[in-house]
């Protein structure tokens, strides 16, 4: 009886512990304007600090400035070289992983 207490409470602060770990995802946000653009793998933003490349996570939201979510055959469209835009990413290893790109609205 010991034992499978023991075994349920190290579960559970396992689970905790690896919770806590992925609520402390901190998202960076960095602007610039689009040198760069492979669709669905990387794109290189020219920064004020030079050029940074910025791989496509698992799921990637696009928006524009008001909050406006954009539909998937948008950003086809909106997407492309000398585009303005603002970046949200995660740090995977030295790898910057894209998780939000905000563009200007169109209005």
């Amino acid at each position: 009886m010991k034992t499978t207490i023991l075994s349920l409470a190290c579960a559970l602060a396992a689970s905790v512990i690896l919770r806590a770990d992925e609520a402390k995802t901190i998202v960076t946000t960095s602007s610039g304007t689009i040198t760069e653009y492979t669709p669905g793998t990387a794109f290189v933003v020219k920064e004020s600090t030079g050029p940074v490349t910025y791989r496509y996570g698992d799921t990637v939201t696009y928006v524009t400035k008001k909050g406006r979510l954009l539909k998937p055959d948008e950003v086809t469209k909106v997407i492309h070289v000398g585009l303005p835009v603002s970046v949200g990413y995660t740090m995977e290893g030295p790898t910057r992983v894209i998780s939000r790109v905000e563009v200007e609205d169109d209005d």
